[in-house]
């Protein structure tokens, strides 16, 4: 018996999927649930299980290729199956076609999934400039549409190089840095590339990986859309690292996670956005929508990318639920088992490069957020106190904001309030 390998929908507004690379070839026996391919979308990075236990029959869609949701992928022979038939172990495609969807719905079970970096959540459904996608070459995803609303760009005249003529957010830029834009003048040839190394140098040239190229997009277009500007606060952590000090092992024995300083940094910052609502909202074309809603982005390093899976809700959660929080989601973010829906929707996001011995830096907004807060390195240094020298523990907090919305004075009034938090923090709060 045959089982057809899917390609998932794994967010509601993923349409597509490129194979990364297949973990198993076409004659080995796999069991169910299984990892047996690695995909990239807009949104996630995941393994994807065997539907059953058996044998790899077919690899229908070869590592780099892009297809639609439903598509299969490639199908295994059922343990039944596979003892009745005798084929010899064969190469995986390379360059195999998509094939077509099948009649049956894509299985519900998904697993392991891991998100791809700085994902805007899909923005309300809105007419977009030129029409709607009743043809194929207006084929869009939600963050493709909303760069068209922004920069008055007609979807219609952008030429897709995604499935079935898709537009992708590749080709909008592409299309928006030849001065497509409505009203934009034409630009004049760009200068010619120096080359990125000389004949005989000696290189090693890899490709970009999905999760690589989506990251340098995601940058690239924030830069585009924002109106960036950044500001640094010195905070005193002192009182934290008391309270963190005398607390820790009783709080390590009671919710069974580590206290570090993030926790508070969040608690801090929650309190901050209740008083300066402005900086958990997100523009929508000329509308300023305020969200209720304060849901964290923690940006998490790893090896192969950075990861922003979200705290939902923090406004809801104490300093020991901010706590678990963190700890759950960076281990489930290093261990690929993150849910596509845990980075998406973050109203506001925490970048911690301190923890890597920077001091401060200049973060990019994560769109369509307005603000993101970058930590750096916490450490005793000499401070002076009203004419004496004495040694705190200090760091430097920064804050990008979009200028186009949030006023300088704006910015500094919030981040006073994470200050005073921090450097005023209440005991009883653990």
């Amino acid at each position: 018996m045959k089982v057809e390998v899917i390609m998932p929908q794994m967010g509601e507004s993923i349409q597509e999927g490129t194979v990364v690379r297949w973990l198993k070839k076409v004659g080995d026996k796999v069991k169910r649930d299984e990892p047996i391919l690695e995909i990239s979308t807009d949104k996630v990075d995941a393994e994807i299980p065997s539907p059953a236990a058996g044998v790899l029959s077919e690899i229908a869609v070869g590592e780099g290729k892009t297809v639609e949701i439903k598509s299969v992928l490639g199908s295994i022979e059922t343990e039944a199956g596979a003892a009745a038939a005798a084929p010899g172990p064969a190469p995986a495609p390379k360059d195999a076609e998509p094939a077509a969807p099948p009649s049956k719905p894509a299985p519900e079970k998904v697993a392991r999934f891991t998100p791809a970096a700085l994902s805007a959540p899909p923005a309300p459904p809105r007419p977009e400039v030129g029409g709607g996608e009743e043809t194929p070459r207006r084929r869009s995803s939600p963050l493709v549409r909303r760069i068209a609303r922004e920069r008055n760009v007609d979807i219609a005249e952008v030429s897709g190089s995604g499935i079935a003529g898709r537009v992708t957010k590749k080709d909008i830029l592409a299309h928006l840095e030849g001065g497509a834009a409505e009203g934009a003048r034409p630009s004049p040839a760009p200068a010619p590339r120096a080359p990125a190394f000389a004949p005989g140098e000696r290189v090693r040239v890899e490709p970009l990986s999905v999760m690589r190229r989506k990251i340098s997009e995601h940058m690239v277009a924030s830069k585009r859309i924002s109106a960036h500007v950044h500001s640094f606060f010195e905070v005193d952590y002192s009182r934290v690292d008391k309270i963190r000090r005398e607390r820790r092992d009783e709080f390590l024995d009671r919710h069974g996670v580590k206290l570090t300083y993030l926790p508070f940094i969040l608690h801090a910052v929650v309190e901050a956005l209740k008083a300066w609502p402005v900086l958990n909202a997100a523009v929508d074309g000329e509308n300023l929508v305020y969200k209720k809603d304060i849901n964290l982005g923690v940006a998490v390093a790893l090896d192969w990318g950075l990861i922003v899976p979200v705290i939902r809700n923090a406004e809801e959660k104490n300093l020991a639920g901010l706590a678990r929080a963190t700890a759950d989601l960076a281990e489930r973010a290093r261990t690929k088992k993150l849910l596509p829906d845990e980075v998406q929707g973050g109203t506001f996001t925490i970048t911690n490069p301190g923890v890597f011995g920077s001091l401060f830096g200049t973060p990019i907004i994560n769109q369509p957020q307005l603000a993101i807060l970058g930590v750096g390195t916490i450490e005793k240094r000499l401070k002076v106190i009203d004419e004496t020298i004495a040694i705190h523990t200090m760091g430097y907090l920064a804050i990008g904001f979009d200028h186009r919305i949030i006023d300088g004075a704006v910015a500094d009034q919030f981040m006073a309030h994470v200050k005073k938090t921090l450097e005023t923090f209440d005991p009883g709060l653990i």
